[in-house]
């Protein structure tokens, strides 16, 4: 269990204290999460646990499960949305395409953060020990991860046949 995480949910009805995390997604305001973020043993160098505790400020609602493939899929199921006889991609399955495809730094750290922010606007909890994880790890073997989670098996939308 990451250490900055417990300290985070410790501290997660501290108002003051997620609102300085929140400036770490906002590049003209990154300097002012650097104080909190040192409070909260993260190192300001440290993109991607910064990244993650203002993904946790933004979005607290925390799950231990599965990975951000996961939470994806979670997204498009709440959304109701399904395919239809065109068999187009859906548009949080064209989200997540152009996510797997986005190179380690700040363009992944961008998609990811609009789809957290989706996560919130739906209700959907994010596994942040997890994706904390992966993102330090961004490689081949990730995306393959996510992606199997996103496109599991029995994960497909139900047809007009199969009713």
């Amino acid at each position: 269990m990451s250490t900055f995480l417990e300290r985070l949910r410790q501290r997660a009805e501290h108002r003051g204290l997620m609102a300085g995390l929140r400036c770490v997604l906002v590049d003209s305001k990154k300097h002012r999460a650097w104080p909190t973020l040192n409070r909260i043993g993260v190192s300001i160098t440290d993109n991607v646990d910064a990244l993650v505790a203002g993904l946790f400020a933004t979005h607290p609602e925390e799950c231990a499960t599965g990975n951000f493939g996961t939470t994806c899929k979670a997204i498009e199921n709440k959304r109701s949305e399904t395919r239809g006889n065109d068999d187009k991609l859906t548009p949080t399955e064209r989200r997540f395409q152009h996510l797997l495809a986005a190179e380690k730094g700040d363009e992944l750290h961008q998609r990811v953060i609009r789809m957290v922010l989706i996560a919130k606007s739906q209700g959907v909890p994010v596994n942040f020990e997890q994706l904390a994880t992966d993102l330090k790890r961004w490689n081949d073997r990730t995306k393959t991860e996510w992606a199997a989670a996103y496109w599991a098996e029995g994960a497909a939308p139900i047809t007009e046949e199969d009713i």
